[in-house]
């Protein structure tokens, strides 16, 4: 009787195995690593798709804020994580494309080898900007050139940091409108900092996004020469786009992905991706991420958001290549 039973409860353990191991993905909590501190842009976002996740899914996305070391950090932890889906990072253009460029030699893995893209998120449009305190009279791309030429290292741009993409922005907009002697002024309390030193005059121009800065350029603190988006926007039907001003290469529409590791079985992140996708477009995050001025952009598959990273990775070559920055500073 006793080997009877054994036997069954062998038999029986055998019988669930292929069952647990065929479990839909997930079964379980995902944690999602986010590069920066709670309250910021890539943290909103994750938080909004984190939500409708678990609607989807009835599985929660688990935030980790883990900031610093330009996003080597949670890069780091999420490659070194198992790749079964459970441990995943979203990721913006400076973290998850400048970073793995300027900062190849100091990461602790092969980046293209090791991250695989499930898809873009959003995008946010962006102005190229300059302030009027000071009564400063540039009101348009051709005349902020003119007046650089006229006026050699007087004209000071404000960045979020030195080697952050709007950093990089003005230092190839300069490059590229004919060697303009502009002046970079970092600040290290990121766009929120900029935007003061637009406002005191300290600064003249910066690429900013249009969420952080409509209520200034309302205010008539600032005076939108250009805007870094597909199209011109709705809201600003007379602002002309930068390629309309003959600069379509320059400036960055800033975004989010979702990132997994490489390793990652494709049938979890197809299950990934479709759960992701579905998440964005549910109502609730429409009506919420539009209420930021976030474009939704999922990608078309996996394939094509491996395409669009590798665009990316080869679109922020270029710009590195070109404008060289000190980022040891």
């Amino acid at each position: 009787m006793k080997r009877l039973i054994a036997t069954l409860l062998a038999a029986l353990a055998l019988s669930a195995g292929p069952a647990t191991a065929q479990d839909k993905y997930p079964s379980r909590p995902v944690k999602v690593i986010v590069p920066y501190a709670p309250g910021g842009a890539t943290d909103i976002v994750a938080r909004i798709v984190g939500d409708e996740f678990q609607k989807v899914t009835g599985h929660s996305f688990v935030v980790l804020n883990k900031p610093g070391a330009f996003g080597m950090l949670a890069i780091d932890e999420m490659v070194k994580s198992t790749p079964d889906g459970y441990t995943l990072m979203i990721g913006n253009v400076s973290t998850n494309t400048i970073t793995p460029i300027i900062y190849a030699n100091k990461m602790s893995a092969d980046y293209v080898k090791s991250v695989v893209a499930v898809t873009n998120l959003i995008d946010v449009p962006a102005f190229l900007l300059v302030s009027t305190a000071n009564d400063f009279p540039v009101k348009s791309v051709p005349e902020l050139i003119a007046y650089a030429k006229q006026n050699p290292g007087k004209v000071r741009y404000g960045t979020v940091g030195i080697g952050s993409y709007p950093h990089y922005d003005m230092a190839y907009f300069a490059k590229r409108a004919g060697d303009l002697d502009l002046v970079g002024l970092p600040n290290k309390n990121g766009a929120a900092g900029v935007i003061q030193d637009m406002l005191r005059g300290d600064v003249q121009t910066a690429f900013l996004n249009v969420a952080s800065t409509a209520g200034q350029v309302q205010a008539g603190k600032f005076r939108p020469l250009a805007v870094v988006n597909h199209t011109r926007l709705k809201e600003y039907p007379d602002i002309p786009t930068m390629q309309e001003v003959g600069y379509g290469d320059v400036g960055t529409v800033a975004w989010n992905g979702l990132f997994a590791p490489a390793a990652t079985p494709k049938p979890v992140l197809e299950a990934l991706f479709a759960a992701v996708t579905k998440a964005l477009n549910s109502p609730e995050s429409i009506e919420k991420l539009g209420k930021q001025n976030f474009n939704i952009v999922p990608n078309k598959s996996l394939a094509d958001a491996q395409t669009w990273l590798d665009s990316e990775m080869k679109h922020w070559q270029t710009i590195t290549s070109a404008v060289k920055i000190d980022v040891s500073q």
